[in-house]
């Protein structure tokens, strides 16, 4: 037994300590809702958001400056990602860029990656701040928050529920089917907040991107929050709680930052008018 307690000491002896940020393991609870499903309704939701966007010519083009800059940041977080979850090395990613005054972006189950232009402008956003708001949000996804939220909605409908909609049946599987609808207006604790904050700082921080920027990311916010809160913030902890968290981390990002590749900078904030069409209805 001595013997066998000295060989696990030794082995992890050798096994170097994780660097960046501590936010624990995910909740069992995200198993109840199958993952596949889940990110084939985010995947069906998003597709027909896109189209309906396309429609109202609310869509950027490929083309778009501010889409370009979008999809550059994204390739250099991405690959970071996989460390936390091995499920996004098959995922499908995408980005795109929609037209309105909304200041909000999300990332759906499966990587599916929303900017609204009004985040961009209204903030006039760096590609320090910009990779700041995309990490946080590609945690969410990583961390499976929706997963979980759905999950402990599941287990409220008890277990012959839960049964049916891992088997796709009767009111499960309706369940399941409303899940896209579900994905646009979930609105996640305040514990998933604070943990994307620090997953995404540590993903911007090894893309190249210099983490001290949530902190002048958040004074924009809490300058442009005037009133009632931009949606993007509506359910996160207040500015001045996360940027306290975030510099109590930095010193566990800013190494990972400094032997970092640094990105070229193409493209700036945006210019007045070079955004594509606000939908119908849009703020």
């Amino acid at each position: 037994m001595a013997a066998l307690l000295g060989v696990v000491l030794a082995a992890q002896a050798q096994t170097p300590a994780r660097e960046g940020v501590d936010v624990g393991e995910k909740s069992w609870i995200a198993g109840l809702v199958p993952a596949e499903q889940l990110e084939q309704a985010a995947q069906q939701q998003y597709l027909q958001m896109r189209r309906q966007a396309a429609q109202q010519n609310a869509l950027a083009p490929d083309d778009h400056p501010q889409l370009i800059r979008l999809r550059a940041i994204a390739r250099r977080i991405i690959p970071y990602s996989y460390a936390w979850n091995d499920r996004a090395r098959q995922w499908k990613w995408e980005v795109n860029l929609f037209g309105g005054k909304q200041v909000n972006a999300f990332c759906m189950p499966g990587g599916k990656i929303a900017f609204f232009y009004g985040l961009l402008e209204r903030l006039q956003l760096s590609d320090d701040e910009v990779a700041m708001v995309m990490g946080h949000e590609i945690a969410h996804a990583l961390r499976e928050h929706a997963r979980e939220r759905m999950g402990k909605t599941a287990a409220t409908r008890g277990a012959i529920e839960i049964g049916s909609a891992l088997l796709g049946l009767g009111g499960g599987g309706r369940y399941l089917a409303d899940m896209g609808g579900q994905l646009v207006t979930l609105k996640f604790s305040r514990d998933d907040e604070t943990e994307a904050d620090l997953v995404g700082m540590e993903l911007a921080a090894r893309a190249g991107y210099d983490p001290r920027c949530g902190i002048t990311l958040w004074n924009k916010m809490a300058a442009a929050n005037k009133g009632a809160p931009p949606e993007w913030m509506s359910t996160h902890p207040s500015g001045g709680s996360r940027i306290k968290d975030i510099e109590v981390n930095l010193v566990k990002v800013m190494p990972l930052y400094e032997r970092a590749e640094k990105p070229a900078r193409r493209f700036g904030p945006p210019a007045p008018r070079a955004a594509p069409a606000a939908p119908a209805g849009a703020g």
